[in-house]
């Protein structure tokens, strides 16, 4: 006769990986479905924590199915892929698993591998058949994902099976340029400039450049790469008429800021085309205390007015960001009520 288990002692066995307990406790209850988190099965459970001696009891002693899918609509092979288990991969694979199955959002198990350093798991899925040029809901194919990783195997190997891979965007417009530059993927960014065809300065539906991703995010090797190598544009602007220079005073990228204006002549008070304003208006609005004081070093204008004929020291920020260096004009000592201008509200 069948007893009553709990579900959670179940899920628990399976996540630790004790196969002896959990076949016991399966012959008392006497069945194998029981539902956990998220909608997940048992198979879910092994394949992401990578027990394939589990998973193969669970399919070939319990019959469980490997289609199921959990309330994202995962399968366990979405699960084994996204956690770079390959003997599980492998198995579920040779079960006949559906190797393109889409969970939300329209990701595919490749897809979630490639979010990983495994090149072993990526050839295994292409190897059974794998697409990588079936894209998500935001527009982004397998090539496009890897080079967030920016692991230059897995892009070398993409580009081997599928060549076109290289030639996609998101929904804006982003290339994999754009997401190797923006999360500093170095050598993926040498890779992509090697054997893909980027057009120089290609940019996203708002107007950015994978050189200004790079500058924005404080990665100037790849922002130096991306001159050398891809003729970038120093002064292009995006869709508001900004430069990189004012990318990084938004962001606070103090060296990305020394390293255009010191090392590439870039005009510290250059405007924004839009708005007329300056990075040293940028970094105010933003509050980036040491930015405003890193643009004022390189000879920032402290009187120039934007294209509302605003100062960039406008009565709402915090005085320590209108004027970071009163202090020491003063002689080293705050004036009075300098702090509470710090730390108060003066929106």
């Amino acid at each position: 006769m069948a007893v009553s288990v709990d579900p959670r002692r179940l899920y628990r066995l399976v996540h630790e990986g004790q196969l002896c307990a959990l076949r016991e406790e399966l012959r008392a209850a006497g069945r194998a479905d029981c539902a956990g988190p998220a909608g997940d099965t048992l198979l879910h459970c092994a394949a992401r924590h990578g027990h394939l001696d589990v998973l193969t009891y669970l399919v070939e002693a319990w019959d469980m199915d490997i289609e199921a899918t959990n309330r994202d609509y995962k399968r366990p092979l979405h699960e084994a892929a996204s956690m770079g288990h390959r003997d599980c991969v492998r198995y579920l694979l040779g079960r006949g698993a559906a190797v393109d199955c889409l969970k939300k959002a329209d990701w595919t198990p490749l897809m979630m591998a490639c979010t990983r350093r495994n090149l072993e798991v990526v050839q295994d899925l292409v190897e059974h058949g794998a697409n990588p040029l079936l894209k998500n809901k935001d527009g982004w194919n397998s090539f496009h994902i890897a080079s967030r990783e920016g692991d230059p195997r897995i892009l070398q190997y993409l580009l081997t099976v599928c060549p076109a891979a290289w030639k996609t965007e998101s929904k804006v417009g982003r290339t994999p340029l754009h997401t190797a530059a923006m999360h500093g993927c170095l050598e993926a960014v040498k890779l992509l400039l090697q054997r893909c065809q980027y057009e120089a300065d290609c940019r996203d539906k708002c107007g950015l450049t994978p050189f200004m991703d790079a500058i924005q995010c404080g990665h100037l090797g790849v922002a130096r790469l991306l001159l050398e190598k891809h003729k970038a544009q120093v002064s292009s602007e995006d869709s508001l008429g900004a430069q990189a220079l004012h990318r990084a005073a938004v962001t606070g990228q103090d060296e990305a800021i020394r390293f255009l204006v010191s090392e590439l002549g870039v005009d510290v008070d250059v405007r924004a085309t839009s708005a007329r304003s300056s990075a040293l208006h940028y970094a105010a609005k933003e509050g980036h205390v040491s930015t405003v004081q890193t643009l004022l070093s390189l000879g920032a204008d402290l009187n120039a007015k934007d294209g509302r004929d605003r100062s960039d020291t406008p009565s709402r920020q915090p005085k320590r960001v209108l004027c970071p260096e009163t202090a020491s004009e003063r002689g080293g000592s705050p004036a009075p009520g300098y702090r509470d201008a710090i730390d108060g509200d003066h929106s």
